[in-house]
């Protein structure tokens, strides 16, 4: 009798796009199987204002990704990104009393110590990313059982949301006939698809550049030293257009994708581009260089940004491994080399690689959150899933 194939399904819920991955678990390796995608419904400025909306867009991907996949799955990994994701470093300690041996009782108490953390009432923990342990004042330990010492700490990376935004996407997956199995921050699971693990000990940023929020994790070691949200993202470009140009927010998305550019450097300034003009108005033309202008500008004002959330960790010189820049609005060109003259480190698209035959035609960033919540769902199945549910805060973190 053989045995029942492992379905992993990433669902990324964007509020202009929604995408489903389906993949399946193969001896060890995770292969694609299909995908599919449908306009989002139910966002209103990347906040769901419409539970059943945001249902029926969820429906119509799964729907297009199992016929394409020719298989019925039940369940997903999801991403949670927007506004009101928030990170926060915490710390727990634990005074052995003298110099001992470290057991695994001592582990668990200064692990749950760094988890316990007073919330706000609309706030709840979406993940806990475990940083290092620090013995008797010395950082950078993985797993200190067993060593002498007289104080334990630990640290983590707390990543939080509101409750009330976290219960909505939820209940309209629910709605639409899956599971969830777990929710991910989506420009974590981006990095799970589009950065090798070799990658991330170089130290390395993932900027998830979505229609209404941009999200950032920053890798050094094997551990995420910072993940926050950006309040600059794709429609901010398009709405900048909008105003610039005097045109409608449909119009300013058509010229940013058709002539747009990050830089306005090699735009000669004869260069003019057709605007859209409603019919009892004359054509109108603008610069090209006054276009691109309007969208450097405001790229700049988002990789300043991303530069801002390092030094707060201090690693604005220390991307060893560059950045990757991925979602929907990485599309704009250019916008490489903005990154790069910003943050000082190289900068390249964050594509979905690993995947065994994942389709050329979707190999771009906007599939990558997808890719990697699919990648995500294959290493939460591949682990022992009754030891995994019953397994305390401890074994939770060492595995991570």
């Amino acid at each position: 009798m053989s045995e029942k194939p492992i379905y992993a399904v990433g669902l990324d819920a964007g509020s202009r796009t929604t995408r489903v991955a389906i993949c399946v678990l193969e001896d060890g390796r995770l292969r694609f199987l299909g995908a599919g995608s449908a306009p989002a419904q139910g966002w209103v400025k990347g906040r769901i204002a419409n539970q059943t909306g945001v249902a029926e867009s969820i429906r119509r991907a799964l729907a297009e990704a199992q016929a394409n996949a020719g298989v019925n799955v039940e369940s997903a990994v999801v991403g949670v990104g927007g506004q009101t994701v928030r990170g926060g470093n915490n710390r727990g300690v634990v005074e052995l009393g003298h110099v001992r041996e470290i057991e695994a009782r001592d582990l668990t108490r200064v692990v749950e110590r760094a988890s316990r953390v007073q919330l706000a009432e609309d706030r709840m923990i979406l993940q806990i990313y475990p940083q290092d342990f620090v013995v008797d004042g010395y950082p950078g330990h993985r797993d200190p059982r067993k060593m002498l010492a007289a104080c334990l700490e630990f640290n983590v990376l707390l990543l939080t949301v509101s409750i009330q935004e976290h219960n909505l996407l939820v209940g309209a997956v629910n709605h639409a006939a899956l599971l969830v199995e777990e929710t991910v921050f989506e420009p974590h699971a981006a990095c799970y698809a589009a950065v090798r693990p070799e990658e991330r000990g170089e130290g390395i940023a993932v900027v998830d550049i979505g229609a209404e929020s941009t999200g950032l994790v920053v890798f050094s070691g094997d551990s995420i030293q910072r993940a926050a949200s950006i309040r600059i993202s794709g429609d901010h470009f398009t709405r900048d257009l909008a105003q610039g140009l005097c045109l409608t927010f449909e119009d300013a998305e058509m010229v940013k994708t058709e002539y747009g550019s990050a830089s306005a450097e090699a735009n000669l300034p004869n260069l003019h581009v057709e605007l859209p003009t409603p019919q009892e108005r004359d054509p109108r033309q603008a610069p090209l260089r006054h276009v691109n202008t309007i969208l450097e500008s405001r790229a700049n004002e988002l990789f300043a940004l991303v530069r801002g959330e390092l030094a707060q960790i201090g690693m604005e010189r220390n991307l060893i491994g560059g950045v990757f820049v991925c979602g929907g609005g990485a599309q704009l060109a250019e916008i490489l080399d903005v990154a790069e003259k910003q943050l000082q480190c190289q900068a390249r698209w964050g594509r979905p690689v690993g995947i065994l035959d994942w389709p050329e035609e979707i190999r771009n960033p906007q599939w990558t959150t997808a890719a990697g919540l699919a990648m995500y769902s294959a290493r939460l199945k591949e682990k022992d899933a009754m030891r995994r549910e019953s397994a305390g805060w401890l074994a939770k973190i060492l595995r991570q």
